[in-house]
């Protein structure tokens, strides 16, 4: 083959840049007649460079996954050698080997580093046999110039293409770990339903390891931008529930509670008890019930509540159809009585209670006269008789009351 000129033509994988002021060039057709007989041998070459260089791809050409490989590395040849006999011709079987090699690589969980290393020493390989055409063929300088140019422009479009299959790759994998945590957090909640074995085996498919401990926290729902945030990438999340939640692994550790104390603003939590594994509900129960005696206005309102911190009334708010049973079974006494005669005993039970009986601190908490105290107190004792000295009935009264007192909170529903 003699020297030839290029001339002007449209732009794509068989042309050049670098041709001349005219802009960019194809390659003379009449070159792929003399490059197709050399593709063997440059796949050869081009795989032997491709395990020297890069040690990781040896066992992966010599493995399942060779034929994958070797045939990409044939076909963007193939298609380059394709555009240059013909611009028009099509890339699409190029296109999904490559989309694929990048796919190949999101799932091993590599980087594209060492992808786009192997397309560039392909262009180095393919350089060189271009060379020695070139002297073979004593083509001209200008076509040589024109063939790397080309060459570089092409292992551009390849690496681009690898890249989009492994975005979309990475976006499926983020896909399906976000639906297999999803089902893990549900198991996790289902407690002691759902063997341990099963869990380790959906938490390995989640890429989450497994804690021993685990800590609740309940949302409200337009919190759930500010709680991902807050929270990172090793929170369960369970967004999609109409009470959203999430699960963390452990305890708050300092940095967590570090950065909830500077949470967004339109973070609105209660955070649950840190449990072993098999209680999750629990804590979550716990959680949510405390964002419930929030709306009560039982719990103070903040950004974020720890229930930690109100366990009492936590426990005293649990079950108010039981702490119902209790006072009337523990205030029955004082049932014959008027309603007004019936809130003054009790206020006078409470003080005692909380004095241990002292009439003097009793009338300055109830801000009466010591006199009016002990008034109460003999009809107390008229009521209640011997009953308030015994340790488990005293106990069971204080309780009731101390319910009683948090529900008189006026957005409590008994209130």
């Amino acid at each position: 083959m003699t020297s030839a000129t290029p001339q002007p033509g449209p732009r794509g994988p068989g042309a050049g840049r670098t041709a001349g002021a005219a802009g960019p060039v194809p390659l003379p057709r009449e070159l792929a007649a003399v490059m197709r007989p050399e593709l063997p041998g440059l796949m050869h070459e081009i795989g032997t460079e491709l395990r020297r260089a890069i040690p990781e791809y040896a066992p992966l050409l010599d493995g399942p996954y060779g034929p994958l490989i070797q045939g990409s590395v044939e076909q963007n040849l193939v298609t380059f050698v394709d555009k240059v006999a013909s611009p028009a011709a099509s890339t699409a079987r190029r296109d999904r080997m490559c989309r694929k090699l990048g796919r190949y690589e999101a799932y091993r969980g590599r980087s594209m580093d060492n992808l786009q290393a192997a397309f560039r020493i392909g262009v180095r390989v393919a350089l060189r046999y271009g060379k020695t055409l070139g002297r073979r063929y004593n083509l001209s300088p200008a076509v040589m110039l024109t063939f790397a140019d080309a060459l570089f422009g092409y292992v551009d479009e390849l690496i681009e293409l690898a890249r989009e299959g492994y975005l979309a790759a990475q976006a499926e994998l983020r896909g399906g770990q976000d639906e297999q945590r999803r089902l893990l957090l549900e198991l996790i909640l289902a407690g002691g339903s759902v063997p341990r074995s099963s869990l380790a085996g959906h938490a390995e498919r989640a890429d989450w390891p497994l804690p021993e401990q685990v800590t609740l926290v309940a949302l409200r729902p337009e919190g759930r931008a500010a709680a991902r945030e807050v929270f990172g990438d090793d929170a369960l999340l369970g967004f999609g529930d109409p009470q959203p939640h999430l699960l963390v692994p452990g305890g708050l550790d300092e940095p967590r509670r570090a950065a909830l104390a500077r949470a967004p603003s339109g973070l609105r939590a209660a955070v649950g008890l840190t449990v072993p594994l098999g209680q999750a509900a629990e804590s979550l129960r716990w959680a949510r019930q405390a964002l419930t005696l929030v709306d009560a206005q039982v719990i103070p309102a903040a950004p974020v509540v720890h229930c930690e911190e109100h366990l009492l009334t936590l426990w005293l708010c649990a079950d108010s159809a039981l702490i119902d049973q209790l006072a009337r079974r523990q205030l029955a006494p004082l049932s014959q009585l008027t309603r007004n005669q019936r809130e003054r005993l009790v206020e006078t039970l409470q003080a005692w209670l909380d004095t241990r009986g002292n009439a003097v601190q009793m009338a300055e908490l109830l801000h009466l006269h010591p006199q009016t105290v002990r008034y109460r107190l003999r009809n107390l004792d008229r009521a209640f008789g011997d009953r308030l000295g015994d340790l488990d009935d005293r106990f069971a009264t204080e309780v009731v009351l101390r319910a009683l007192r948090l529900r008189r909170q006026p957005g409590h529903p008994a209130a």
